[in-house]
């Protein structure tokens, strides 16, 4: 069982995905919890399941409001970050601002969180990339170099931010609210033709995510790692 009891744990994106799965894993595990979000409706509807938990509207977009938000707060034992927002497209396709936006999201949007997050001593901040870094697919080159930079990123935090730790999880394909507007049956075909091609028989769920997003906070001997979480999608 895991036990974070009477540990702060700061969710970025942890109204809906992968980090409502995290929050709501932490919150099992005792710790206390504050999600982050862009949109104030997520966090309220997020809060309404999350028993004991709170929200703050913050975009990691918005290097003033971060930088305020932490030096009126106290260190956190642990910080998450899983917001972004991307578009994926060929590079030749894919329109330079769309690209320029997508970077400024995910890449930059975790270094923003990183700069300016107070983290106690032996905490940890958790990012996430993607299994494209390593295994990449035509139409998706921007997102496997997006993913490809979080994982360096990880590597020199780790040196640069210790004794605080820092670990990357790359996920692969995990049912979320990203998939809802696929139109009729095409979400449940899309996952269920994804679930033949990966050894572990299955699509990957927040859940499945999180196990390994709470082991990282509670493991004072790693740092600087990526964890594979994508049912052997880097392999298939």
């Amino acid at each position: 069982m895991s036990d974070l009891t009477g540990k702060s744990v700061l969710v970025f994106g942890g109204a809906s995905g992968i980090g409502f799965g995290v929050a709501e894993a932490a919150v099992k595990a005792g710790a206390k919890v504050t999600i982050a979000s862009r949109s104030q409706d997520k966090i309220d509807a997020a809060l309404a399941k999350l028993e004991g938990a709170e929200g703050v509207s913050l975009d990691t977009g918005d290097a003033e409001a971060l930088e305020t938000f932490f030096k009126g707060h106290d260190a956190f034992d642990h910080v998450f970050c899983s917001a972004a927002s991307t578009k994926v497209s060929a590079v030749r396709e894919l329109p330079l601002e769309d690209a320029y936006a997508s970077v400024n999201s995910k890449f930059w949007g975790a270094y923003r969180v990183t700069k300016f997050a107070k983290v106690k001593e032996g905490g940890s901040i958790t990012l996430v990339s993607g299994f494209l870094s390593v295994r990449p697919k035509p139409g998706a080159a921007i997102q496997g170099a997006i993913n490809a930079g979080l994982e360096g990123l990880t590597r020199g935090l780790a040196l640069e931010l210790a004794p605080v730790r820092v670990n990357c999880i790359s996920p692969g394909l995990v049912m979320t609210e990203m998939y809802d507007s696929l139109e009729g049956d095409g979400r449940k075909k899309m996952f269920d033709n994804a679930a033949e091609t990966l050894p572990v028989g299955q699509v990957g769920k927040p859940e499945h995510i999180a196990i390994q997003a709470i082991a990282l906070m509670e493991n004072p001997y790693m740092t600087g790692t990526t964890s594979f979480i994508d049912g052997g999608g880097r392999l298939a």
